[in-house]
């Protein structure tokens, strides 16, 4: 079972192109994140590609109290709504509460659940009642058929307008495993999946204070999530993974994003 393509604004998700959710893992700067949206809808347009641009503008889920957090839910939301409408894509952003989903609401195309709070239903609910689009990242610690309880909260509150995004599941300690079966089974239950090729290389808290990765690894998994049938890539991106506030080890460096697009588009092309 399959459900009919899902429109955000200028994109389509489970169309004929695969959709990528691109951007780096945080806002840390206002020049840092006009600068790097600037290149990616550059190197989308030579390569022939639909993405949604993403950044976290709180990233509240660090291992350390001591890490770079970002810039905040209001300057966040009003900063990447500024840069949807400049370069004309869709974004997104990770929310943590319904108040953040509030301020989230109409500067947001896409209001992302994190995989920490898939479950919590409040959240949930708040999301499926903003009329954005919804994406859950399913938990880490969830089977690939426990999406439907999720997706019977968003549409019990009226929301029709979801995905889901596959990141991997916990493997023992510090390391997580991305089981492609998981795509087949969310898509064959009828909902959309987007493959998270970056935080499911993650090694939570294997650097002590902070997560470590494996980055070299992310565009394999990506290329066989393509492969195994999914509708979209989330990938995170930075000009120098060494030195990104948040996540480095996992991001793919912007320089070497466009070869890597092009084979996935053709990899989707194969597949569909």
């Amino acid at each position: 079972m399959k459900r009919k393509p899902l429109k955000i604004q200028s994109c389509t998700l489970g169309g004929v192109e695969p959709l990528f959710i691109l951007g780096p893992c945080v806002i840390e700067s206002e020049a840092f994140l006009w600068r790097i949206a600037r290149k990616i809808k550059k190197l989308a347009a030579e390569t022939g590609i639909q993405f949604v641009f993403k950044a976290s503008y709180d990233k509240a889920n660090r291992t350390s109290v001591k890490s770079f957090r970002g810039l905040g839910a209001r300057e966040g939301c009003a900063l990447l709504a500024a840069v949807g409408k400049e370069l004309g894509v869709p974004v997104t952003a990770d929310v943590h509460s319904p108040a953040e989903v509030e301020i989230a609401t109409g500067l947001l195309d896409i209001i992302q659940i994190p995989a920490f709070l898939c479950r919590q239903t409040d959240l949930i609910l708040a999301a499926a009642r903003s009329g954005c689009v919804v994406n859950v990242k399913k938990g880490q610690f969830l089977a690939p058929w426990d999406v439907v309880n999720i997706a019977e909260k968003i549409e019990s509150a009226g929301g029709s307008r979801f995905f889901f995004t596959e990141r991997g599941v916990s493997f023992g300690y510090n390391n997580l495993v991305a089981d492609m079966r998981a795509l087949y089974w969310i898509r064959e239950a009828g909902y959309h999946v987007v493959f998270d090729a970056t935080h499911s290389v993650q090694r939570p808290g294997g650097a002590g204070s902070t997560t470590s990765g494996d980055g070299i690894l992310a565009p394999v998994l990506a290329r066989a999530a393509v492969a195994a049938g999914c509708d979209g890539v989330f990938i995170e991106t930075h000009e120098n993974p060494a030195k990104a506030l948040s996540d480095g080890p996992n991001q793919i460096p912007l320089a070497k994003l466009p070869a890597l697009l092009r084979t996935l588009r053709t990899l989707h092309e194969a597949v569909r």
